[in-house]
């Protein structure tokens, strides 16, 4: 009887780098996510505020942070008393954050999947 002989070659190295980059581009969309969101409940007047929203990621500690760059930024972000256009509300960042964990972690997923298939 023939002898069958398998060969497999471990690239994990390799397999370990793509995973980290679409890991950090799946940031990079999920931050984007979250400045949409939270564009749609900041507080509005002329939309200077809406405008300095940006997002960041650091594609080597693989971390991400959306911000919003007013000298009243964080006054209107804690301030829960202050009056506000319909939909528009304080907590602008937090709350999108939060409602959108799960997409974004999501996003990340899907983007690190991709690099099994490369």
């Amino acid at each position: 009887m023939p002898v069958q002989v398998g060969h497999f070659e471990w690239h994990g190295d390799e397999w370990l780098r793509r995973a980290l980059a679409e890991a950090a581009d799946g940031l990079e969309v999920g931050m984007e996510h979250v400045l949409t969101e939270s564009r749609k409940v900041v507080p509005l007047d002329e939309g200077t505020l809406e405008r300095s929203g940006r997002s960041h990621v650091d594609r080597t500690a693989l971390s991400g942070a959306v911000s919003y760059d007013t000298e009243y930024a964080v006054r209107q972000h804690e301030e829960l008393d202050y009056q506000h256009l319909p939909g528009r509300t304080a907590k602008y960042l937090e709350r999108p954050f939060h409602a959108n964990r799960e997409a974004v972690l999501a996003l990340i997923a899907a983007h690190i999947r991709r690099a099994g298939h490369g």
